[in-house]
């Protein structure tokens, strides 16, 4: 097994790496200062992780953010931190020097679930990917079970990449292709690498054969591959592997009426957002119904 570093951590462990990333420092003074007291919408983005955001404001998360500030008339501010180790604690729970309010008040994608803050209705789900550039002898794999229905021979001399502490490093350790995995890490401390880098980089160069990615990351990298067609196939859960996940906003505990604006914003939005998710490539899968979604996580919840 082979080690590189891939990017800072958004979604390479779903709910797991992020709760990861997020967690610490959250412990935080609290505020008079109510969201939007001042008519400004202030948000939580990473500088340099398209296709969610950059600071050039060119990711879908920077798009969505701006719709709800115009649709609110408020001002929109961005506080800019990598989502890595103590973005939280940076972020959400930070106060502004010399001022009431924090440095930002919505963070614009979790997981659902995320216990470490207040999370909005989910705004989309999507599935983590796998992506090879087409003509290379892989065009007929268009699910795990190809991919593992290829010639041994062929199957062995693969180059994959892959996300360590994702969900995809199960099913990789059950079929015996640890070995030919080069693992891109969810936290390397620079700021200038990017999870899109496995794609859009190393597969796009010949580096590797197949990358593993969230969705949303293979699909943008694949439909913008310069030199390199590269497909990017969405994967199905399975019973006991789950690879699609719904993805929310946070805001802190305390600003209940905060939450509830911003999912009324959801709710008005959803065709629109759909619409900016669309032109970033990004794989969707329907949302699931409250209902499913309570069911899916009481037999999660008995599941060993």
């Amino acid at each position: 097994m082979r080690w590189r570093s891939g990017g800072k951590p958004w979604l390479t462990g779903a709910a797991c790496m992020l709760a990861c990333a997020l967690a610490p420092g959250l412990a935080g003074a609290q505020s008079t200062f109510e969201p939007g007291q001042d008519k400004v919408l202030r948000v939580c983005q990473d500088p340099n992780n398209l296709p969610l955001s950059n600071q050039a404001l060119g990711g879908f998360e920077n798009k969505i953010a701006a719709l709800f500030a115009q649709q609110l008339g408020w001002k929109l501010e961005h506080t800019w931190f990598p989502q890595r180790m103590g973005f939280i604690r940076n972020t959400l729970r930070a106060k502004e020097e010399h001022a009431e309010h924090f440095k930002c008040d919505l963070v614009t994608g979790v997981p659902k679930g995320f216990d470490m803050a207040a999370t909005t209705r989910p705004y989309y789900r999507s599935s983590y990917a796998m992506a090879y550039v087409k003509g290379k002898g892989l065009d007929r794999v268009r699910s795990l079970d190809d991919l593992l229905g290829l010639d041994p021979a062929q199957r062995r001399k693969l180059r994959i990449g892959a996300f360590a502490g994702s969900p995809v490093t199960e099913w990789l350790l059950q079929n015996n292709l640890m070995e030919q995995v080069s693992w891109y890490q969810s936290q390397t401390g620079d700021a200038e690498q990017y999870p899109g880098e496995i794609v859009e980089k190393d597969l796009a160069s010949g580096k590797l054969d197949i990358a593993f990615a969230w969705g949303p990351i293979a699909g943008y990298f694949a439909r913008n591959a310069r030199g390199a067609p590269i497909v990017a196939i969405p994967l199905v859960s399975k019973p006991g592997m789950k690879f699609d996940f719904e993805i929310a906003m946070a805001v802190r505990h305390s600003d209940k009426d905060f939450r509830q604006r911003i999912d009324q914003l959801i709710a008005a939005n959803e065709a629109k957002i759909h619409a900016i998710l669309e032109q970033y490539g990004v794989p969707q899968l329907a949302l699931q119904a409250p209902a499913a979604a309570s069911a899916a996580s009481a037999a999660s919840a008995k599941t060993p």
